[in-house]
């Protein structure tokens, strides 16, 4: 397996987990999703599917491929991180559907929910910047 592929993989695990995390949360625990967290699902949800087809068919194309759903959701986890911790005014958003602001979970006094996602989101941002650009630089040489 290359270098490539095992950073697919891991990506994909990550993926996995957090997609079977947050119906964990939702369907076993009762935490009902806000609207923020249901767009993060949408950007999350598709790489459980993207990414094995790229380790499948060994084509770091899917790390291009997936990325801008990565970067999508990252930017909403950020987002909505900032109004978990007050930086900005809670509006809309929270609140219409559910909250992650309720603080369903709080290990440590500052993993939350939120937390998890945009640490979910970084680590596959890493991921697939790293193999696309080892791709890119193999087509340059």
């Amino acid at each position: 397996m290359s270098a490539n592929s095992k950073k697919m993989l891991l990506a994909w695990l990550i993926a996995l987990f957090g997609t079977l995390g947050s119906l964990y949360f939702s369907d076993v625990m009762g935490f009902v999703p806000c609207l923020l967290c249901w767009y993060q699902r949408v950007a999350l949800y598709p790489l459980v599917v993207i990414l094995p087809i790229g380790i499948l068919r060994q084509d770091s194309n899917a790390a291009v491929y997936a990325l801008p759903l990565v970067i999508i959701g990252a930017l909403i986890a950020f987002y909505q991180n900032l109004l978990v911790w007050q930086v900005i005014p809670t509006g809309a958003w929270c609140g219409s559907l559910g909250s992650c602001a309720n603080g369903y979970i709080n290990w440590f006094g500052f993993v939350t929910i939120p937390l998890l996602s945009l640490l979910a989101f970084s680590m596959i941002i890493i991921l697939l910047v790293s193999i696309s650009r080892q791709r890119l630089a193999r087509n340059i040489n």
